[in-house]
C-alpha cells in the first residue's frame, strides 16, 4: 500500500487529474458542441487516446523531475520525498521511459492518419522538453518557468491541434476551426498566465533547496520582492483577460457563468493578490503555490457553461 501511495504521489495524481479533467471539459464541451454533426467517424476513440497519451507523457515528466531533484527535495520537501526513500532510483527512470514512451505509443494512436504526425512529433517535443527541464532548465533564469507554462498550456491547445486541418488552417480556417481557435486561445493564456504566476511564487517557495544546489531561479538572482512584483504583472494580465471575459459574457447575457467568473475566478484572484503582497515566509508562498492550483480548477470547470 505504501508503494502505491508512493507511486501516486510520484506521478502527481491530482494534477493528473487535472489535466484530464481540462480536456474532458474541452472536448465534451466546447468541441462537440461546437461541432455538432460535423464531429468525424472514431473522433471519441481518438480523443480518449489523446488523454491518455496527455497524462502517461506528464507523470513520465514528474517522475524524472523528482529523480533529477532528490537532493533539492530533502532539503525543501523531506516529508514528501518518494525517489530513493519508497522507490528506487532505478525504478524511478524505467517508470519514466516506461511512462513517457506509453504516451508516445498513445498519442500515434490518437492520430486519424499519417497527415497528423505532428501530433507525435509534438509530443515528442514534449518528452524531451521535460527531461532537460528536469536537468537543466529548471535551475536556469526564467526558462523553467516559462516552459512549464507553455507545457500547461498545451494540455488544452492539443486537443485543438489535434482536431483541424493544418492546410484548411493555413489558407483560411473554416468558421467552426475559428470559434475552437479562439476558445483555445481563452483557456490555453489563462492556464498560461496563472501557472508562470505559480512556478515564480514556488521558486520563492524552494528558495532553500535552490540556492545550496545551484539553481539561478529569479528570486535567488533578483530577490523575493522582484520575483514578487513579477508574479504580480502576469495575475494582472490574467485579470484583464478575465474582465474582459466577463464583459463579454455580460453582453451576451450569459448570466449564469457571469457570476461564477465573478465568484468563483474573480474574487479569489483578487484575494490572491492581496495575500501575494503581504507574503513573507516560505509557507506564505507555499498557500499561495495551492490557491492558484484552486483558480485554475474553477476555470477549467468554466467550460462547462459553454456546454448549453
Amino acid at each position: 500500500m505504501q508503494l502505491l501511495l508512493g507511486f501516486f504521489r510520484l506521478v502527481r495524481l491530482p494534477n493528473l487529474i487535472f489535466i484530464a479533467l481540462a480536456q474532458l471539459l474541452f472536448q465534451f464541451a466546447i468541441y462537440q458542441p461546437i461541432y455538432e454533426d460535423h464531429i468525424p467517424p472514431g473522433d471519441s476513440i481518438r480523443f480518449w487516446w489523446l488523454l491518455l497519451a496527455s497524462v502517461l507523457i506528464a507523470a513520465g515528466g514528474y517522475v524524472i523531475n523528482d529523480y533529477f531533484d532528490v537532493n533539492i527535495d530533502e532539503v525543501n520537501k523531506p516529508e514528501a520525498l518518494v525517489v530513493d526513500k519508497i522507490i528506487g532510483r532505478r525504478w524511478a527512470i524505467a517508470w519514466h521511459f516506461l511512462l513517457s514512451g506509453s504516451g508516445l505509443i498513445c498519442t500515434a494512436l490518437a492520430m486519424q492518419s499519417l497527415k497528423q504526425g505532428y501530433l507525435l512529433l509534438f509530443n515528442i517535443a514534449c518528452v524531451v522538453l521535460l527531461w532537460f527541464y528536469s536537468t537543466q532548465f529548471k535551475k536556469s533564469f526564467l526558462i523553467g518557468n516559462f516552459l512549464i507554462a507553455l507545457l500547461v498550456a498545451w494540455s488544452i491547445g492539443v486537443v485543438f491541434v489535434s482536431k483541424i486541418d493544418p492546410l484548411g488552417w493555413a489558407y483560411g480556417a473554416d468558421p467552426l476551426q475559428l470559434r475552437l481557435y479562439r476558445f483555445a486561445l481563452l483557456y490555453g493564456t489563462f492556464a498560461f498566465l496563472a501557472t508562470l504566476s505559480r512556478e515564480l511564487i514556488k521558486d520563492v517557495e524552494d528558495m532553500e533547496g535552490d540556492r545550496r544546489y545551484g539553481c539561478k531561479t529569479l528570486p535567488i538572482v533578483w530577490g523575493i520582492g522582484v520575483a514578487r512584483f513579477f508574479a504580480l504583472v502576469w495575475v494582472m494580465l490574467l485579470l484583464v483577460l478575465l474582465i474582459g471575459v466577463l464583459l463579454y459574457l455580460l453582453q451576451l447575457n450569459y448570466w449564469a457563468a457571469f457570476a461564477y467568473g465573478s465568484i468563483f475566478i474573480l474574487l479569489p484572484l483578487l484575494d490572491w493578490i492581496r495575500r501575494l503582497r503581504q507574503a513573507a515566509t516560505p509557507a506564505d508562498f507555499g498557500k499561495l503555490s495551492r490557491y492558484v492550483k484552486w483558480i485554475l480548477l474553477a476555470g477549467i470547470f468554466s467550460m462547462g457553461f459553454f456546454y448549453f
